[in-house]
C-alpha cells in the first residue's frame, strides 16, 4: 500500500509559478514510477508528467517545456515544478504511483490559474 498526499496548489496569475509536491509512504526507490495528472472541469484525467525509476521522464505536449517532474529520495517527495501557467492549466492535480503493477493515487490539489 502506498498513500500519498500532494499540496501547493492554490490561485496564481497567468504566467505566475507554483510548485506541487507529493508526499509517498514509502521509499521512493521501490516505486516504479512516479506520475502527475490533472482534470480539468468536465473533462478527462490526463497524464501531464511521468518519472520512471530509472530517471526517464516524459511529459504531456501541453506542459512540455513548462513543468518539470523531480524527486527528492531522501525525503520521499515528489515535485512538480510549474511555469509560464496559463488559464488552461486550471485543474486538480493528483499523483499517482506505479508500483508492483498497481496504481496508487493521492486526493489532489487544486491549481486555479486566473487573473
Amino acid at each position: 500500500q502506498v498513500r500519498l498526499v500532494e499540496s501547493g496548489g492554490g490561485l496564481v496569475q497567468p504566467g505566475g509559478s507554483l510548485r506541487l509536491a507529493c508526499a509517498t509512504s514509502v521509499s521512493i526507490d521501490s516505486i516504479y514510477a512516479m506520475n502527475w495528472y490533472r482534470q480539468a472541469p468536465g473533462k478527462q484525467r490526463e497524464l501531464i508528467a511521468r518519472r520512471i525509476h530509472g530517471g526517464s521522464t516524459n511529459y504531456a505536449a501541453s506542459v512540455e517545456g513548462r513543468f518539470t517532474i523531480s524527486r527528492d529520495n531522501a525525503k520521499n517527495m515528489v515535485y512538480l515544478q510549474m511555469n509560464s501557467l496559463k488559464p488552461e492549466d486550471t485543474a486538480v492535480y493528483y499523483c499517482k504511483a506505479d508500483k508492483s503493477g498497481l496504481d496508487f493515487w493521492g486526493q489532489g490539489t487544486q491549481v486555479t490559474v486566473s487573473s
